[in-house]
């Protein structure tokens, strides 16, 4: 760091800046007459230390690699972060946050990535921000490991936190930070709000843990300081940049709606406006004008100047390191280069494996095949596994696994736990540099819903595999089989479902999900072995890639059978059986109606024509959200029940998911 003012210059500068945001924050939310104003006035101090001291950013170039990471876990917090942004010089002027939570403004109710610069990720479920943390942290450890040159650091910077006492709470934390302790991801550091207040009261209602000695048994590194006490919290985080070997957690004691007379350490002061007089009384108890209203004294935005201006030539210091390293290390440098944009190696697609037709595959064994294809053509590629690798197939051939002091590798073995594996999937993504994917069952994507729509909110690429996608798992019963969760992840704005129908729909499937850049991708896959369908006789893989195609069509089709997944054989082998009457029929493959209903009509149209209105829909799941595609004179062969423990052929034949009762369904529409 540069030379500092003198001890009593510092202090009353960080004052100032500490009371501007605390005001700050009461003016925008009782302008806005919603929000909480309580955690940015308690964490003030903290954030002032952290911004104007050690936190590296350059507001003019916000996305510059390089740069600390920091994660307002604690999202309702967020009139804290917008008032950082807007004091460190980044592109959210002081109108923005007169126009809090309001339309069209840049600062909503909670921190939204892609809206406002700055925001690192949207956070505001509690929980998730520390858990994605995990995953920027650990892409920074990665990308060191494997680029990193003596005489040429080229990776290094922190990732730093503010959380609450209900992000602890969360139980998506406990398993991100244990993974974290695990690993040693030694350039994390977590500021703990420790403010005892939660929206029902003190948090001793409900909350009796140490936290510090929790933290203590994942391994990390802990202190506990006054958060008020700005000498003590800048102490407390120079010990935690020195530990290198562990992860940090910062207990920092704090007032929640720091200066309220009436509403300090009150619950009332966290999650509603002050009030006029409260707002008042507060600024006349802080040495603040009473009656000024989103004042930022100039002295103030002169302090964080001359932050972003250190953070300015820590910029151009990296720009002259990457020269350096471009001319000792051409190919490395144009590697980290391509990685950091995001952008996959020309001509990567060459590299998906073709299946020959007959074979039967599970579309799991398939997908491990494309990975064992791509991952050698792709180092972006970062796989893992919530402890199911056997059976996700998630692991390619030669791929590296990462460990305690070796981040070299490209596997990670996240344990059972998939809600954190979701959330740090999330952070690997935001971080940049890598095509994270993850892979657990079907049915436990419940357990990860809510970092699955994080992704999709923030439009992040992350591929989830998500293997044993049905009945078809058979023996394990009801409890594995998953019914319902087809239906739960489609209603998600953004995420695209792919059950592909067979290993060569599989590959097209990793195709698509690699080539989006918008959003995430769940790829749905079986256990059960699957018919490899002949493309000499029936409609190209690469169709797939629309959402929905023609796969096997009959002149003057009467009725057409939509097929997804596993089921799409099945719709095949009713084909023949109505056939056999002298019934034509149309088979579609429905991989992802996501993709084919973003399709234009005329390729709607095609596929399925409005003057067909005999239709037929099988898939092994509920059939709700089906109606659509069936419509009103159609009918749908699903499952709106649990399923059952038996080999999965009895399952299906006894619940009726048969080629006989597809036919059957298809008679029906006929009659009418």
């Amino acid at each position: 760091m540069t030379d500092r003012p003198a001890a009593e210059d510092l202090a009353a500068h960080r004052h100032l800046a500490a009371t501007t945001i605390r005001a700050l924050a009461m003016d925008g939310v009782q302008k806005a007459n919603s929000g909480h104003p309580g955690m940015p006035m308690g964490m003030a101090d903290v954030a002032v230390v952290l911004f104007t001291r050690f936190l590296k950013f350059d507001p003019r170039d916000p996305a510059w690699p390089d740069r600390d990471r920091f994660v307002l876990s604690a999202g309702h917090g967020s009139m804290l972060l917008y008032s950082l942004l807007n004091l460190s010089g980044y592109d959210l002027p002081l109108d923005e946050l007169k126009a809090f939570r309001q339309w069209g403004s840049r600062t909503p109710g909670h921190p939204e990535h892609g809206l406002t610069a700055g925001v690192e990720m949207t956070t505001g479920p509690l929980g998730q921000g520390i858990s994605s943390a995990v995953g920027m942290a650990l892409a920074e450890r990665i990308l060191a490991a494997r680029f990193n040159r003596d005489g040429h650091e080229v990776v290094g910077h922190h990732t730093y936190v503010i959380a609450s006492d209900g992000d602890m709470m969360e139980g998506v934390s406990h398993e991100a930070c244990a993974l974290a302790g695990h690993l040693g991801l030694g350039k994390l550091v977590v500021l703990y709000d420790d403010n005892h207040i939660s929206i029902d009261g003190p948090t001793s209602l409900s909350f009796g843990e140490d936290v510090l000695a929790r933290f203590t048994g994942y391994g990390w590194h802990v202190q506990r300081v006054d958060g008020h006490d700005p000498d003590a919290v800048e102490a407390a985080i120079e010990a935690a940049r020195a530990e290198t070997a562990r992860p940090s957690v910062i207990a920092c004691r704090t007032h929640i709606g720091f200066g309220s007379p009436n509403r300090q350490d009150t619950a009332k002061a966290h999650g509603e406006p002050l009030g006029v007089e409260e707002v008042r009384l507060t600024k006349e108890r802080l040495g603040w004008p009473p009656d000024a209203q989103f004042l930022v004294p100039d002295e103030v935005r002169a302090f964080f100047a001359e932050a972003a201006a250190r953070g300015a030539a820590a910029h151009a210091a990296w720009d002259g390191a990457m020269k350096g390293f471009a001319g000792a290390f051409p190919a490395e440098a144009a590697a980290l280069k391509a990685q950091l944009a995001g952008v996959l190696p020309d001509g990567w697609q060459r590299h998906l494996p073709v299946f020959p037709a007959g074979k039967a595959l599970a579309t799991r064994s398939a997908s491990g095949a494309v990975l064992d294809a791509l991952s050698p053509a792709i180092p972006a590629l970062l796989g893992g596994s919530a402890d199911l690798t056997p059976s996700n197939n998630t692991r390619a051939r030669g791929m590296k696994e990462i460990a305690p002091g070796d981040f070299s590798g490209s596997y990670l073995h996240y344990g059972v736990r998939e809600h954190g594996m979701g959330s740090i999937l999330n952070g690997l993504c935001l971080h940049g540099g890598f095509r994270p994917y993850g892979g657990t069952f079907l049915i436990f994507s419940d357990y990860m819903r809510g970092a699955v729509r994080l992704a999709a909110l923030m439009e992040q690429p992350v591929v989830f595999v998500f293997t044993h996608d049905s009945i078809g798992l058979g023996e394990d019963g009801p409890t594995h089989q998953p019914i319902e969760q087809l239906t739960g992840l489609r209603a998600v704005p953004h995420l695209w479902v792919f059950r592909p129908g067979d290993a060569n729909e599989t590959a097209v499937a990793w195709k698509v999900a690699l080539e989006r850049t918008n959003g995430p991708t769940a790829l749905v896959l079986t256990r059960q072995a699957l018919p490899t369908l002949d493309r000499t006789t029936h409609a190209p893989a690469e169709l797939a890639a629309r959402g929905g195609y023609v796969v096997s069509d009959a002149e003057g089709a009467r009725v057409i059978l939509v097929g997804t997944g596993s089921e799409l054989s099945i719709a095949l082998d009713a084909r023949k059986l109505l056939a056999a009457e002298g019934i034509a029929a149309r088979v579609v493959s429905m991989p992802c109606r996501e993709l084919f209903l973003a399709q234009d009509e005329a390729w709607r149209e095609s596929v399925l024509p409005r003057a067909i209105r005999a239709r037929v829909v099988v898939e092994a799941g509920a059939t709700m959200g089906w109606g659509g595609i069936a419509g009103l004179d159609g009918r749908v062969v699903g499952l709106d029940r649990f399923g059952a423990s038996a080999p999965y052929q009895t399952i299906y034949r006894e619940l009726g998911l048969t080629a006989e009762a597809v036919a059957q369904a298809a008679r029906e529409t006929l009659r009418g």
